[in-house]
């Protein structure tokens, strides 16, 4: 990703209506340009949570096979702490341990690890939490999206490029489900709000009622 596209993008979809003004979470693999263009968007009102799966999967690459098993499973039970500082102590932890031998695996896990916690920091778990922890959703659904301009043998102009895309998501969204977890969403758009809005102390029922 290169963060002059991303901001425009994220320019471009709240000139069509995005606001963060109440909250928002983010959820992304650990490209910087995108977490820089969406700091500079939407500043402090976007939560931002880093995909852990896409965080086990580099650290794994750094590592030589005969140590993959016990460092993601170090990892997984790092990051599915009930208490996130718990948590982010464990994996500081482990990249510690890590440094010496495997320099590189240290580095890539540093990178980003206090944003592996935000949804349990917003007080999320259970089914909603796996949900929001990874950035598999979004993928699902570009995957599909890129089937679909498979069909398409040669590309005209840029156009043409956004409506394929375009009639590839809408594709994608014949196949969308209310997702797992769905009944902590109220609480999960109170924890955006407070998040927000530090300063403020509103109770889930006046967000609610605040949309």
């Amino acid at each position: 990703e290169n963060k002059t596209v991303v901001r425009s993008m994220l320019a471009d979809l709240v000139s069509r209506g995005l606001s963060a003004d109440d909250g928002l979470l983010v959820v992304m693999d650990g490209a910087k340009a995108l977490a820089a263009a969406v700091k500079e968007v939407f500043s402090n009102l976007a939560a931002v949570q880093r995909c852990t799966l896409h965080k086990r999967r580099n650290v794994a690459d750094h590592l030589p096979d005969r140590e993959k098993a016990w460092v993601d499973a170090k990892l997984v039970k790092a990051f599915n702490h009930p208490d996130p500082e718990l948590g982010l102590r464990n994996a500081t932890h482990l990249a510690g341990l890590l440094e010496k031998a495997h320099p590189g695996a240290a580095n890539s896990l540093r990178e980003g690890l206090e944003e592996m916690f935000t949804v349990s920091r917003l007080g999320i778990d259970g089914r909603l939490a796996k949900t929001l922890v990874t950035s598999n959703p979004v993928e699902s659904m570009i995957s599909i999206a890129r089937t679909t301009n498979r069909n398409v043998t040669r590309w005209r102009d840029g156009h043409m490029v956004l409506r394929w895309t375009a009639a590839g998501m809408l594709n994608a969204e014949r196949s969308f489900r209310r997702i797992k977890g769905y009944k902590q969403m109220p609480q999960l758009v109170a924890a955006l709000h407070r998040h927000a809005h530090p300063e403020t102390a509103s109770t889930p029922e006046s967000v609610g009622a605040a949309a």
